[in-house]
């Protein structure tokens, strides 16, 4: 079905007074698609920039920890989005994948960083016993490590785009920094510093991120070896997780076309400090690395993998990078 014969001045209009792209076919009856190709000309043509508006959270009464909104619509039609998760940032550590990460938004230019989750890790305030005479970091030390880290991909972010949406999912570990605090010191509620976030100004926080109204990335769903299959056949939509560090892709076809279930991996080496004591030296399946996601008018194309290779070099696009220099 063709977009109804408005003017471009009308189409601008009409897309404004709508919060979304789906909404705005909805209610003019046409066809998605069509909306999707007019609204790209007339950007090009008038050199604008027609965004999505970020739908009012009817969620929000759900929002724990620090107040993270339940959703974040992000509104991606066109452009590419790098998604990393279970960086664990700890002192003195720069994984392989952290550079590659950097190199990333420096040649891609995303529209969107995502961290999906797990940035940081709160071994001091686990609810696992200490191992031994291990010596973990404190709180405030991985504070700071997470500063530095997030802080670089800010810079990258900045230096690669203007406007660069930094958006932050809570993961499990992110949130036992709030937890710890609001089981033992309640009183400070409200307190500033006592929400994760106080010390991340620059990151969008939520539980999931909404990059299309058919793409959505949250730290966890599903359990098991096959979540990003289960994900995407329960959730209905492309899913995008982390959690489990498999650093993989699964795609999902019915009635309705074809969905993916992603994992990111970790962002961390699958060898470091944050990991090595509690699995006893013990085989996993992981694997270190993230994803970028590349959106054509609203649809999300094959994830793609990039993914340690060796130290300071990453695999990508059937290429072998060296990142040393970031």
């Amino acid at each position: 079905m063709p977009v109804p014969k408005l003017t471009d001045q009308e189409f601008i209009e009409a897309w404004n007074s709508h919060e979304s792209a789906a909404d705005f076919a909805r209610v003019l009856g046409v066809n998605l698609s069509s909306l999707r190709k007019r609204r790209r000309r007339i950007e090009n043509r008038y050199k604008i920039n027609l965004e999505a508006k970020q739908k009012k959270n009817q969620y929000a009464h759900y929002s724990t920890a620090g107040n993270h909104a339940a959703r974040y619509a992000a509104g991606i039609e066109n452009g590419t989005v790098i998604v990393f998760s279970d960086a664990h940032f700890w002192p003195g550590l720069r994984s392989t994948a952290f550079k590659g990460l950097l190199w990333a938004i420096e040649n891609f230019q995303p529209k969107a960083v995502v961290c999906n989750g797990d940035a940081f890790d709160g071994a001091s305030i686990s609810r696992f016993p200490r191992i031994g005479w291990d010596s973990k970091p404190s709180v405030i030390q991985e504070l700071k490590a997470c500063e530095a880290s997030l802080g670089e991909i800010e810079e990258a972010a900045k230096k690669a785009r203007h406007n660069v949406k930094l958006i932050w999912p809570l993961g499990n570990h992110d949130a036992r920094f709030e937890n710890r605090l609001a089981q033992n010191a309640s009183e400070f509620e409200g307190v500033k510093g006592f929400h994760l976030k106080d010390h991340f100004p620059a990151w969008i926080p939520c539980w999931s991120t909404w990059l299309t109204d058919d793409v959505v990335v949250k730290h966890r769903y599903k359990g098991g070896i096959h979540a990003t299959h289960n994900n995407t056949v329960s959730g209905g939509k492309s899913i995008v997780t982390g959690h489990l560090h498999s650093l993989k892709v699964t795609p999902y076809t019915d009635y309705n076309g074809t969905r993916y279930g992603v994992d990111t991996g970790t962002l961390a080496d699958t060898d470091g400090l944050q990991f090595v004591d509690y699995l006893e030296d013990s085989p996993t399946n992981w694997r270190s690395g993230f994803m970028v996601l590349t959106f054509v008018d609203g649809q999300l194309l094959y994830p793609e993998v990039v993914q340690k290779w060796d130290q300071d070099k990453i695999q990508f696009r059937g290429k072998i990078i060296d990142v040393s220099g970031y």
